[in-house]
């Protein structure tokens, strides 16, 4: 049972890290490859506190590698992987819209016919 409690727990740790709009947009910028912290601070158009401790949140989820060199830290996706879960993510919520969308008609015609 304990071996289930941690993969449970290490799941909702990287669920959890991924959950955040600015978390994900650190993800989305890294996309394109490695980046300076002195490049995602503006890019996200947070303070540098606030753009740091969402770099640590998805490092210790082992969601990002960093690096240093010389005064700079790098960062970049640890695993390409994160990729194909967000993109299981973007398929549920189309579903979702798309459940919306069919009772977002039903309505208007129901409304049109009273």
């Amino acid at each position: 049972m304990s071996k289930m409690k941690d993969l449970l727990e290490c799941r909702a740790g990287v669920l959890k890290a991924l959950s955040d709009p600015v978390r994900l947009k650190i993800v989305e910028f890294l996309k394109g490859g490695e980046r300076c912290v002195c490049e995602i601070i503006p890019f996200l158009g947070r303070s540098q506190s606030t753009t740091s401790k969402n770099l640590d949140i998805l490092y210790r989820a082992g969601i990002l590698d960093r690096r240093v060199d010389g005064k700079r830290t790098l960062y970049k996706i640890r695993s390409p992987k994160v990729f194909d879960l967000l993109k299981e993510v973007d398929a549920v919520a189309l579903e979702q819209l798309s459940s919306f969308s069919k009772t977002a008609r039903i309505l208007e015609e129901s409304l049109k016919s009273k």
